[in-house]
């Protein structure tokens, strides 16, 4: 069977998507010729790309269980991405059982890898659905029926922000769901930096450049504004491969020198 006779309904197999560039970049197996490309483009000029997105994975995953730990109980990953091991509702849940999870992306492939995995899991669940338009998201029922927004909620956008465009008013995306979180809620965000290696930068705009894998690469003082509202805790906004939860662990170098891809990330809190 070929590449194109595997391709899912709805999917066009000449057009890259950031979930499943990001999944190659992780080792997965759910993506296609195009994404690949793109990938092995932006690895030519940043070989240390495929460390980034690890870091990037791992950050998430250590802010979700520190969240949970600390009691947060529903969290809304917005822009997930393909299924990847340990999964978020996997962490969170083994701190404690009673967490639920929404899974947000507008990628078929996404949805129908996470249909299958959540098919045994109450209290998770995966809609198909795009960020820029947030009070779909909002009120879909799924997410209604799963999430009380009258208690903490983390909101994750997590490598997911710079695939929005100027024009698509981030600023208002992010605004949008920080108004329906109450005290002691928390926004997981990472974001590729207009800091990183002008190389790399320019690679990868010139593979994605018309596609909804295309990248708006900011700076460190335009993504901060994304934290309006918030409180940074832990380390604070920093490379994703120097976040954890607690600043004071000693932890082994995640890479020996800084990547020609700079992602950066933090954990905000909803001030009271």
């Amino acid at each position: 069977m070929t590449e194109l006779e595997r391709v899912p309904p709805g999917v066009n197999p000449r057009v890259p998507s950031s979930a499943r560039v990001y999944d190659y970049l992780l080792g997965g197996k759910d993506n296609l010729a195009v994404d690949r490309a793109v990938a092995e483009k932006l690895l030519a000029v940043a070989p240390d790309t495929r460390l980034v997105a690890r870091a990037n994975r791992r950050f998430q995953i250590e802010a979700v269980g520190h969240l949970a730990e600390r009691g947060v109980r529903q969290f809304v990953d917005l822009g997930t991405g393909i299924p990847t091991a340990p999964s978020i509702h996997e962490t969170v849940r083994a701190v404690h059982p009673s967490c639920r999870v929404i899974y947000v992306d507008n990628d078929p492939v996404v949805r129908r890898h996470a249909q299958v995995l959540l098919a045994d899991a109450p209290g998770v669940a995966a809609v198909e659905a795009d960020l820029r338009r947030p009070a779909e998201i909002l009120a879909d029922p799924h997410v209604t029926g799963l999430i009380d927004f009258d208690q903490p909620v983390c909101v994750l956008m997590v490598g997911v922000l710079h695939f929005v465009m100027d024009q698509e008013d981030p600023l208002g995306i992010v605004a949008a769901f920080r108004k329906h979180m109450v005290a002691g809620s928390h926004l997981v965000l990472s974001h590729a930096m207009a800091e990183s290696a002008p190389e790399a930068v320019a690679q990868l705009r010139k593979a994605t450049a018309g596609s909804p894998a295309q990248s708006s690469f900011r700076t460190r003082a335009e993504v901060l504004r994304f934290f309006d509202g918030f409180e940074l805790i832990g380390p604070g906004f920093v490379p994703v491969q120097d976040w954890c939860a607690d600043p004071a662990e000693v932890r082994v170098p995640f890479m020996d020198a800084p990547p020609h891809l700079l992602v950066e990330g933090g954990v905000g809190r909803v001030r009271a």
